[in-house]
């Protein structure tokens, strides 16, 4: 066989690959039945009487390291009439580059109870999220509702990259409309599963679609948006963040994690991740 030949050759093999790849990756359908990582095994259910939300499966896992916990859910009961305030929370990826982050929400009532609402990639055992796979239908896509000193202290504890909240400008029949969405959204993904995509359907894109009940402005799609780690910027030119701070002096105001490492322990732990941060 000639050398033109063989690289012909090779080159339709490799042709056959990729389209068998891309068949396998279009065919594939979004479960909820397949065999989770432990921290996203359970889906949140919802069920709404007046202005009570009855929420089921609320993650309320005891963390004494990043990895290691004591698995718990709960069953709670919001009243929607007691929401009063809503927190953006951003945790970067990277030292070096900003882009790469995890961002959601968190809400505070008036009876003291504070709830997290974070739009995941679900994971099996042994997979690993990254920005490619994100892409290729490796990923079904989860509203994990949680409480706070799980979905934030896990992070801010024990995580290796900074953690902020920051508190959120909006009235509040507009935070419940979102928070009643949130919930309703959470519910829908029981019953029709969707596949996480990194551009088009992850964290980022979803809140934004919620935060835009909230925005005094509509929150525009851009490479900052796409990119979470940058979205405290947007938030803050959009006037969405509750201070008359800078960036960098809201990200050195509103940093928590150190606040967090002390309070972890404590049951007032919502109460004292926000002190000093007025």
């Amino acid at each position: 066989m000639t050398p033109r030949r063989i690289l012909r050759v090779t080159l339709a093999l490799i042709l056959v690959a990729l389209l068998a790849a891309v068949g396998s990756v279009a065919v594939r359908r979004p479960l909820n039945d397949r065999r989770w990582v432990p921290e996203q095994a359970v889906l949140p259910t919802v069920r709404f009487e007046g202005s009570l939300a009855h929420v089921d499966a609320v993650r309320d896992f005891a963390y004494t390291a990043r990895d290691r916990y004591v698995p718990r859910y709960a069953s709670r009961t919001y009243d929607l009439d007691q929401l009063e305030a809503v927190w953006f929370v951003l945790t970067p990826f990277s030292q070096s580059w900003r882009g790469p982050a995890h961002s959601f929400v968190t809400f505070g009532f008036a009876d003291s109870q504070y709830v997290s609402i974070s739009v995941e990639a679900r994971k099996e055992p042994g997979e690993q999220y990254g920005l490619v796979t994100g892409l290729t239908r490796r990923f079904e896509l989860m509203y994990v509702i949680g409480e706070e000193r799980d979905l934030i202290g896990q992070r801010a504890a024990f995580g290796d990259y900074p953690v902020y909240l920051y508190p959120i400008r909006a009235p509040r029949e507009k935070i419940r409309a979102m928070f009643v969405a949130m919930l309703e959204r959470a519910n829908a993904l029981r019953e029709q599963p969707e596949f996480y995509n990194t551009i088009t359907n992850n964290c980022t894109s979803n809140l934004v679609r919620h935060v835009n009940t909230v925005a005094p402005k509509r929150v525009p799609t851009g490479i900052k948006t796409i990119l979470p780690g940058y979205t405290d910027e947007v938030a803050l030119r959009l006037g969405l963040l509750d201070t008359s701070l800078d960036i960098e002096e809201a990200r050195a105001r509103f940093r928590i994690n150190e606040r967090a490492k002390r309070a972890m322990g404590d049951p007032a732990f919502s109460r004292r991740i926000r002190e000093n941060a007025g």
